[in-house]
């Protein structure tokens, strides 16, 4: 696991030159750890490599692009149609690493197939790199290998990636309009005090008598925002830096949000429905794949994307364990619609569970994307009436004292 790990962290560029069988010269350019391991990989193509050295990296190229769950999401799906079009796993993982525009993503899934190649098996390859491969995705491969249905797998893994993945652009399609606005607003809001109302500051001076409170409150802020920007661009930093590594280490902090967005006019509703569309989508893809309930639950319960769920399912895990029925365990939570839960009923009764929580998945996926659209229609006017009380705020309380001299005279 360790050498598996370093090789991805020690993967460079090697530029090559060589010759075929036929002795015709070819150039090219491999990722690995080695000259040896480029060396080797060469002659297995049938190359005879003639000069290899490191490929100088500048320092605009030396750091790797990141890992997304986007990539993994396209790598299943492109692993899977290798797979059930008869491409040897090996050759798949070679085709589809060096096939990957993020470097990051080839030097993974080369270490990937290095492993493969050296006779381990896929799940406990893939269980090497948990930052990128998560239980769920290592359990439903093991699942694939054990019952000898591997690429009906990956494409049922493919699939739920997918749909993962589009919830949560929905989610943040639905975030992204209000916070874009919101920091504009700021900006402008903050160069209106800096730089546009010190200039009527200077001719309030003039008039000699005393301003509208109003007017004088703008003043005062504008003054201390003159005087002291620089601490409230440290303060805004600060809350940010803080929120961010009290979420990372505090659990409870997280609930504390999480219960927080679920009670949330509008988006609580958006984040009720998502994670119930989660909850079907993961447990339906882990029935079909014959992964025992018990062990699915485990797996489902981080998948969720929302702590107060994610609790919900490790309570109802240790129910079913006991010998209890999904939609009892379920009843018992008190988080789920009454729609979900007969449905679970129907579906155990029928033997037809994950037909069920298919079906409820579809329907709750179609209801975040219906309400994420209707969300933001809700919101452009709400934003602009904002936008233009703040602003015209400010504009009145700089016109203010001259409308008072207006009426003096």
């Amino acid at each position: 696991m360790a050498k598996s790990a370093e090789n991805v962290e020690k993967a460079l560029v090697y530029t090559w030159e060589g010759t075929d069988k036929k002795g015709k010269r070819l150039k090219g350019e491999t990722r690995a750890a080695t000259i040896t391991l480029v060396r080797a990989d060469l002659r297995k193509q049938g190359i005879i490599p003639l000069k290899i050295k490191k490929k100088p990296t500048s320092i605009f190229t030396a750091r790797k692009p990141k890992i997304t769950t986007g990539d993994i999401a396209v790598f299943a799906r492109q692993l899977a149609t290798m797979m059930q079009a008869g491409v040897p796993m090996v050759q798949a993982f070679d085709i589809v690493g060096r096939g990957s525009e993020n470097a990051s993503m080839q030097d993974l899934l080369l270490s990937i197939k290095a492993d493969v190649e050296g006779g381990t098996a896929l799940a406990a390859a893939l269980s090497k790199h948990p930052l990128h491969f998560d239980d769920l995705f290592c359990n439903l491969v093991r699942a694939g290998e054990a019952a000898g249905v591997l690429e009906d797998l990956l494409d049922k893994i493919a699939t739920y990636k997918e749909k993962m993945e589009s919830i949560k652009g929905k989610i943040k399609k639905a975030m992204f309009y209000p916070s874009a606005i919101i920091i504009v607003a700021v900006l402008v809001t903050s160069l209106i005090m800096l730089f546009v109302i010190p200039q009527f500051e200077n001719l309030f001076k003039s008039f000699g008598s005393d301003l509208p409170a109003f007017t004088k409150l703008v003043v005062t802020m504008s003054r201390w925002l003159q005087e002291w920007w620089f601490l409230a661009l440290l303060g805004i930093f600060a809350v940010i830096y803080s929120v961010a590594f009290v979420w990372k280490r505090s659990r409870k902090f997280r609930l504390f949000i999480d219960r927080a967005l679920l009670k949330t006019p509008i988006i609580g509703v958006i984040v009720n429905k998502s994670s119930i569309a989660r909850f079907a989508r993961t447990t339906s893809t882990m029935f079909a794949a014959g992964v025992p309930m018990v062990e699915a639950l485990e797996s489902v319960a981080g998948a969720t994307g929302n702590i107060v769920y994610s609790n919900a399912v490790l309570r109802m895990r240790e129910d079913v364990a006991t010998g209890q029925s999904l939609q009892l365990t379920m009843k018992q939570q008190e988080i789920f619609p009454h729609m979900v839960i007969q449905m679970v009923a129907i579906g155990e009764e029928s033997g037809s569970l994950e037909d069920m929580l298919a079906k409820v998945a579809d329907f709750y996926e179609e209801e975040v994307d219906n309400m994420v659209d209707a969300l933001s229609s809700l919101l452009e006017p709400v934003i602009m009436v904002v936008l233009g009380t703040l602003i015209g705020g400010l504009v009145v309380a700089m016109y203010l004292p001259i409308f008072h001299m207006a009426e003096a005279f």
